[in-house]
C-alpha cells in the first residue's frame, strides 16, 4: 500500500501516476478532508479496468498503518529566493509527521518530496530513527531530469539520447556531472562557458516554473513515482536521490544528492562514480550548505 501525505498538486499527481498503472492501493491523506475526497472522486476514475487497486481519501493519519511506502508532499510558505526560506513553515508540519510515521509506520520506505529535501530528509532519519536506507529524498533526481532536458536542448537531440546526473543539494549549490555526461554514449564536451550557461540555467529551473506555472508538479511526481514503483514491484532502479551518508564521498551524518540503487527495502546502494577535481570541491561546497541549514533545523525543533 502507497499512503500519499498531502493531496495538494505533487501529492494528487503522484495518486494519478499510481492509480491508472494500477500499482498498488493508496490512500491520499490531507489535513482538509474535502481536499482529499475531491481528489479522490476524481483519481479513482482513471483505475484500469481490471484493476483491484483502491484509492481513499482520508483526514484520519491512521490510514496510514501498514503502508509499504510513504510518500511526504505537504509544503507551507512560498519560495522566494532559496528552498531553506521554508524551514520555519515545514519543520513543526514535517515533526508531526514523524510521531505518526513511528507510531502507524514504523516498517515502511519513506520519501520525501518536501522542500528544502536534504534538509527534511534527513529530519525525517532523525526523528524517526529509521534506517537510512527507508528514508529518501527526490531532489536530485529530479535535477538530473533537468539537465538531461538543458543538455539535449544545446545539442538539438532528444533528451532520451543523453545521460547526465546532478549529485549534491537540491539548490543552488547543486552539482551537474559534466564529466559524467554523454551524447549516445559518448562523452560530452562544450566550452566553458556552455558548461556555465547550463549550470545557471538548472540552478535556477524552478524560478521559470514558478513563474509560468506556480511549482513543479509532474517531474516532481513522476521521478517520485519511479522510486515508488521500484519498491513496490521489487524491481532495482539507478536513480539520483538525498540520502544520509556514512563516509561515501567522504562525507558522513548528512543527507545529500548521490547516485543509488533502489529496490524492494529502499536503498540498496550508494553509487561511486568517478568525480572531476572540480566536481569533487562543488560536492563540499553542497555539504557544506547543507551543513549550515542542519543547524537551522536543530534551533527549530523542539
Amino acid at each position: 500500500m502507497l499512503s500519499i501525505i498531502g493531496a495538494g498538486r505533487v501529492g494528487s499527481a503522484l495518486a494519478f501516476l499510481t492509480a491508472q498503472s494500477g500499482l498498488d492501493d493508496i490512500v491520499l491523506y490531507n489535513r482538509t478532508k474535502n481536499k482529499a475526497l475531491g481528489e479522490t472522486l476524481d483519481v479513482v476514475n482513471t483505475i484500469p479496468e481490471t484493476s483491484l487497486i483502491s484509492v481513499m481519501g482520508t483526514d484520519d493519519i491512521s490510514s496510514i498503518k501498514n503502508s509499504d511506502v510513504v510518500v511526504i508532499t505537504v509544503s507551507g510558505g512560498a519560495i522566494k529566493e532559496d528552498r531553506n526560506e521554508l524551514l520555519p513553515f515545514n519543520v513543526p508540519i514535517v515533526s508531526d509527521i514523524c510521531k505518526n510515521l513511528r507510531r502507524y509506520a514504523d516498517n515502511a520506505k519513506i520519501i520525501i518530496v518536501t522542500n528544502p529535501v536534504d534538509i527534511i530528509t534527513h529530519q525525517v532519519l532523525k526523528q524517526t530513527e529509521f534506517p537510512r536506507e527507508h528514508v529518501i529524498g527526490i531532489g536530485s533526481g529530479l535535477d538530473s531530469s533537468r539537465f538531461r532536458y538543458l543538455l539535449s536542448k544545446e545539442l538539438g537531440t532528444k533528451q532520451g539520447n543523453i545521460e547526465g546526473w546532478v549529485m549534491g543539494e537540491h539548490g543552488p549549490t547543486m552539482v551537474p556531472l559534466f564529466s559524467n555526461a554523454k551524447f549516445n554514449g559518448k562523452k560530452i564536451n562544450l566550452q566553458e562557458k556552455k558548461y556555465e550557461e547550463i549550470s545557471y540555467l538548472l540552478r535556477n529551473y524552478w524560478k521559470d516554473l514558478v513563474l509560468f506555472k506556480g511549482a513543479s508538479v509532474f517531474g516532481a511526481a513522476k521521478n517520485t513515482f519511479d522510486i515508488v514503483q521500484a519498491i513496490i514491484r521489487k524491481k532495482d532502479l539507478q536513480t539520483m536521490a538525498s540520502i544520509n551518508l556514512s563516509g561515501e564521498y567522504g562525507l558522513s551524518s548528512i543527507s545529500i544528492g548521490v547516485p543509488v540503487i533502489i529496490g524492494m527495502d529502499g536503498v540498496k546502494q550508494v553509487v561511486k562514480l568517478d568525480l572531476d577535481p572540480k566536481e569533487t570541491e562543488f560536492l563540499k561546497t553542497s555539504a557544506k550548505r547543507i551543513s549550515d541549514g542542519l543547524e537551522i533545523l536543530s534551533s527549530l525543533i523542539k
